[in-house]
């Protein structure tokens, strides 16, 4: 299941995200979003659990959690046009 995760602080890494996600379960993948010109997070990511139940708890409990200052929030990602839902 892919996860987006939003209101990063701009200070928070790709490691700090995965780390955070993978105290719930397996992380297949993480992306942090970069800006090109600035090279700074742009406060958003995403992150891949192949499975469902372990990213429904992540989901839940990371949720409105405080992370470096901002309330990060978490929800499902919704599949690009074109892009097959997997779970």
């Amino acid at each position: 299941m892919k996860l987006l995760i939003r209101n990063l602080a701009r200070t928070t890494t790709e490691t700090e995200l995965r780390a955070m996600f993978a105290e719930h379960g397996t992380v297949q993948s993480c992306t942090l979003v970069i800006d090109k010109d600035t090279n700074l997070s742009k406060g958003f990511g995403f992150v891949e659990m192949p499975k469902p139940g372990e990213a429904k708890t992540a989901m839940k409990l990371l949720n409105g959690q405080d992370v470096g200052g901002s309330k990060i929030r978490v929800k499902k990602a919704e599949a690009k046009p074109g892009e097959a839902e997997n779970d």
